[in-house]
């Protein structure tokens, strides 16, 4: 009578037991179709990979993403270009130029050639005016015999120079003391770098007001993105030349404090 009972409760033992057997086979089935034909003879380890960029490529990506290249031939019916970019390379080439003729502290006739002499006749270069020439380490000698009528005009461009001379007059010849470079003259002479640095970008200013200003009049004939890109390519032309500008002003104080 056991027997009969055991035989009643087989099907129902056996039906957990092949839902656990059949299960991963069916799964497995039911996997097929989205995997390759030979998927499960050469199984591959899924590996995880994540990739990090570094700050220096986030800030090269990003910089590349904001430059601006215009084809300055496309947009000359709204504005040069090239002629924005000449003015604004003039206003780096005049600050070049003043820092050569007004602060250097060089003991060479040369530093004087940079003196610009206002006479009745309009201004002069000294060294048109005058032969300059080297006494003695401390002693610069102009001699005016030339234009000695333009001997008063050269003392007093000399003097309100910013080289700090104090020259004498003796008939036609004009004696320059070549002052002892000190620490306090050094350190004035950076200031004047810096408020020259500062004049320079005031002009760069303009230069940009005037050309986006340019650019503005031209929104009728153009779309929004055409205006906006030709903008965006003064404003990089300009922070180009303000760089520069930088450059400049840090190479000349280095030059200057010693």
């Amino acid at each position: 009578m056991a027997l009969n009972h055991l035989s009643l409760l087989r099907p129902l033992l056996c039906q957990p037991l092949l839902r656990h057997v059949r299960s991963p086979l069916t799964s497995r089935v039911s996997l097929r179709p989205l995997l390759a034909p030979d998927a499960f003879h050469h199984p591959a380890p899924a590996v995880c990979i994540r990739l990090y960029a570094t700050k220096k490529a986030k800030a090269k990506a990003k910089g590349q993403s904001g430059k601006v290249n215009i084809n300055s031939s496309l947009v000359e019916d709204i504005i040069s270009l090239d002629e924005v970019k000449e003015d604004m390379t003039t206003v780096l080439d005049s600050l070049k130029d003043d820092f050569t003729r007004n602060l250097s502290i060089r003991t060479s006739p040369g530093a004087l050639d940079h003196i610009v002499v206002t006479t009745q006749d309009g201004k002069f270069p000294l060294k048109q005016l005058g032969q300059i020439s080297m006494k003695s380490p401390q002693l610069i000698m102009v001699n005016m015999s030339s234009f000695p009528e333009a001997t008063a005009a050269a003392t007093r461009a000399l003097r309100e120079s910013s080289m700090n001379l104090n020259p004498e007059v003796d008939g036609t010849i004009i004696k320059v003391p070549v002052p002892k470079v000190t620490r306090e003259h050094r350190e004035n002479l950076a200031k004047v770098a810096k408020q020259l640095g500062n004049k320079a970008k005031d002009s760069l200013r303009r230069v940009r007001a005037n050309a986006v200003t340019q650019v503005k009049k031209a929104k009728e004939a153009h779309s929004e993105d055409t205006i906006r890109l030709v903008e965006k390519q003064i404003q990089q032309m300009a922070d180009n030349i303000a760089a520069d500008i930088d450059k400049q002003l840090a190479a000349k104080t280095k030059e200057l404090l010693g």
